[in-house]
């Protein structure tokens, strides 16, 4: 059924809209109940949804109709509302979008782009299903899949998708860097993480870029084939959220014939999306960025976060999911780092699933350990949200659930020199706002036996010999891994003095930001 469209309320000024050269796609958002794809009699449009072009955000009418202005070589897409679904393929990604481009993709690439899409169609309709989406319900995070080839491809589906399979988690994303520049690998990588049943969220990586693009515009033309736009929003219960690329390329040097240098940024029409977007969101709700570098993460970060910062520091409730570190780590931005808002804004450098690049040396089933560089093993995360609270817990690969730190001290140590005997414990998701105390099991050295730990900026003892040990294996790939760094989750504390003799165990725990407690124990001997 179609019907002669109207102008629907917009986040804009009207003068905006006319700044374009007359080009408009309009349609209708509807239930589609049959799931045939079209609008058919008594599928009745949805008033109130989303659509975007990037930039522009206008919202349906209460016949599900909109219009927008649309330029070539751009998205229309609709804006997935909480409790309905877009068409998902199967290898279970979103397909919520047209990508209108007339003359398609630019020649040269090595790998392909889009075909040409022809002229605007008359309408671009939009059908949605009813989804089950309860207040509260679980996501998975992945940072930096990374496989450079098939057979790292295949160390992730033994290491961290077939622990996956059937996850009682609505929705997945992984933070960019999908793959290792051969991206040629996307669809293996799309049709193995399908299998994990839920529908999965894309960001744009560095790794993932056509690099022999001659600038930024053209270097997503396969991510954009595979995917569709590479900015966008989407909405799972109560919760909002905006996937962006914050990969700016230089483009490819022709002197030097190598691809350019990429820096973290956001362009002037995705800070735009996202005002206008958020315009359209109750003040009380979450509101989740995922995108693919940090804030701050030296020596890449987002070059014009202070813009950004000044759209989002207005709603108090808001998290960033980032990866490319490869290590995991808690930030907190604050007045004094740029956020002017009573809450700081939480980022979270997401744990990756790659690890240290699929480095290390191999275990007993043949798949490196890839132990990331602040000491925590690869794996990723789990994010429960409630409303507008959420609770993140690390997931280590093929580690029981509570694995969540290693213990360092020495097997033996002479009652005289306990005092002066560290314990290092690294508390893989550990944070600024983590607890973390141990006590001997007889409870000696405090009022309640409980010794508070301090954190420290250091390198991770494990991880050292780790790199010392696959050093003298071999100093070659695919046993050299990068050279350690001060790990942000690194917890210090001495062993009470003159504990009696004997074989004790050591009893950490740690309690994080969110109340979750976990402990772990190390066998020492007392002398």
């Amino acid at each position: 059924m179609k019907f002669a469209f109207l102008l629907c309320a917009i986040s804009l000024f009207s003068g905006a809209l006319e700044a374009f050269a007359g080009q408009f796609a309009s349609g209708v958002v509807f239930h589609d109940r049959n799931r045939n794809q079209h609008q058919d009699r008594f599928e009745f449009g949805i008033r109130g949804v989303a659509v975007s072009n990037g930039r522009e955000v206008v919202t349906t009418d209460w016949h599900g109709r909109y219009r927008i202005p649309v330029e070539d070589d751009s998205f229309v897409f609709v804006v997935k509302p909480g409790g309905w679904r877009t068409r998902i393929d199967a290898d279970q990604i979103p397909r919520f979008y047209y990508h209108h481009k007339p003359a398609g993709s630019p020649e040269g690439l090595v790998f392909p782009g889009v075909q040409p899409t022809g002229p605007l169609p008359e309408h671009i309709d939009f059908p949605l299903v009813r989804a089950s989406e309860p207040k509260q319900f679980d996501a998975i995070v992945l940072g930096d899949p990374q496989p450079y080839t098939l057979e790292q491809l295949g160390w992730l589906e033994r290491d961290v998708i077939a622990e996956l399979i059937e996850s009682d988690a609505l929705f997945g994303i992984s933070l960019g860097d999908l793959v290792g520049d051969d991206l040629g690998l996307l669809e293996p990588l799309n049709r193995s993480i399908a299998q994990i049943g839920i529908p999965w969220h894309n960001v744009l990586g560095n790794h993932d870029l056509n690099f022999r693009s001659a600038d930024d515009e053209g270097s997503d033309e396969t991510f954009e084939r595979v995917y569709g736009p590479p900015s966008y929003a989407f909405v799972y219960g109560r919760v909002h959220f905006i996937i962006l690329d914050d990969v700016v390329y230089d483009g490819f040097d022709t002197e030097s014939n190598r691809p350019g240098g990429y820096a973290g940024g956001l362009q002037p029409r995705q800070l735009e999306f996202i005002a206008n977007y958020l315009d359209t969101v109750p003040p009380e709700r979450l509101v989740v960025l995922a995108m693919h570098i940090p804030f701050d993460s030296p020596p890449h970060q987002v070059e014009n976060r202070d813009q950004l910062f000044e759209i989002i520091a207005r709603r108090p409730h808001t998290l960033s999911l980032v990866g490319h570190t490869h290590f995991q780590e808690n930030q907190f931005f604050d007045r004094d780092r740029g956020f002017d808002s009573d809450t700081p804004h939480h980022q979270l450098i997401a744990p990756t699933a790659s690890g240290s690049w699929w480095l290390g040396a191999v275990d007993e089933t043949g798949i490196p350990h890839s132990m990331m560089r602040g000491g925590s093993p690869n794996g990723y995360s789990i994010i429960h949200f409630d409303g507008n609270r959420y609770t993140i817990r690390f997931k280590a690969a093929r580690r029981p659930p509570d694995y969540q730190m290693n213990v360092v001290a020495p097997d033996s140590v002479d009652a005289t020199a306990a005092a002066d005997t560290e314990i290092v414990v690294n508390v893989f998701a550990g944070s600024e706002r983590s607890r973390v105390e141990f006590r001997l099991d007889d409870g000696g050295g405090a009022e309640d036996g409980w010794i508070p730990m301090q954190k420290e900026l250091r390198p991770d003892p494990i991880y050292v010999a780790a790199v010392e040990r696959d050093l003298l294996r071999d100093p070659r790939p695919p046993y050299y891994l990068p050279p350690p760094m001060p790990s942000p989750h690194l917890w210090v504390g001495k062993l009470p003095e003159n504990p009696p003799p004997g074989t004790h165990s050591i009893v950490v725990r740690t309690v994080d930001m969110y109340g979750q407690t976990f402990e772990a124990r190390r066998l020492i001997r007392i002398d």
